[in-house]
């Protein structure tokens, strides 16, 4: 066992501590004791531990409350809740904090050891369904931050574009109506065509101006989808 391993055991009653401290250091693992639940939220602050054990009856905080607290500021933290009272409704609202597991007394030897390994290969499987779901979130807000971004660089370019592009396009229709009414007249027939080309020969340097004004645009909006893919796959590691 790899002493890196830190134990927190929260227990008013010295027993408990020393008899956590003697099975799971000879173990290898690394305990450390708190007497109330005051002391034990002081030395989460300070340091991180793998594991913590609290006693649901204690003077001041309770179990209960040190494990909510636990829960809500580093829910990837098992804790494991020890009890000599157990009851319905306590086990209803540790289970509604998250708690890994309820440890009844009498403690043995084995009982602690096995408890140590159960709580400390919990995270694994609790951080492959958890996770999914947070970097999702976590994905989802850059996503929709990128697309605003990209949407506010746009809008200029996409109204300059539409302004540019268009009297073209009510040009290509007239031109389309004038060919359609064209063609139906045999005699006019060739008038059709020669007014095609005309129009072709019209709009050549326009739809190349408008080629060159749109290319940058496109270009920039290309970047830009390159670069919000790249912060989500970033995010998404």
């Amino acid at each position: 066992m790899n002493a890196t391993r830190k134990v927190l055991v929260v227990d008013d009653d010295p027993v408990v501590r020393k008899s956590f401290d003697r099975v799971l250091t000879g173990k290898g693992y690394a305990v450390i004791t708190a007497e109330n639940g005051e002391e034990a939220l002081r030395k989460l602050n300070e340091e991180k531990y793998d594991v913590v054990y609290t006693d649901i009856r204690m003077p001041g905080m309770s179990g209960l409350e040190v494990a909510e607290k636990i829960k809500a500021r580093q829910p990837w933290t098992p804790v494991v809740i020890i009890t000599g009272y157990g009851n319905d409704a306590a086990e209803a609202r540790a289970k509604a904090a998250g708690v890994a597991n309820f440890l009844h007394k009498p403690l043995s030897p084995e009982l602690i050891e096995g408890s140590a390994k159960d709580a400390l290969a919990a995270p694994a499987t609790a951080a492959l369904t958890m996770a999914p779901e947070a970097s999702a979130a976590e994905v989802g807000a850059a996503g929709s931050v990128v697309k605003n971004i990209a949407l506010f660089l746009a809008a200029p370019f996409i109204g300059l574009a539409y302004v540019i592009a268009f009297p073209f396009v009510g040009l290509g229709a007239l031109a389309v109506l004038a060919w359609r009414a064209a063609s139906k007249s045999s005699t006019l027939n060739s008038v059709a065509v020669a007014l095609k080309h005309v129009v072709m020969v019209l709009a050549a340097p326009l739809f190349g101006l408008a080629y060159m004004v749109l290319f940058p645009f496109i270009g920039l909006a290309l970047l830009l989808w390159m670069g919000g893919k790249a912060a989500l796959a970033a995010l998404r590691n």
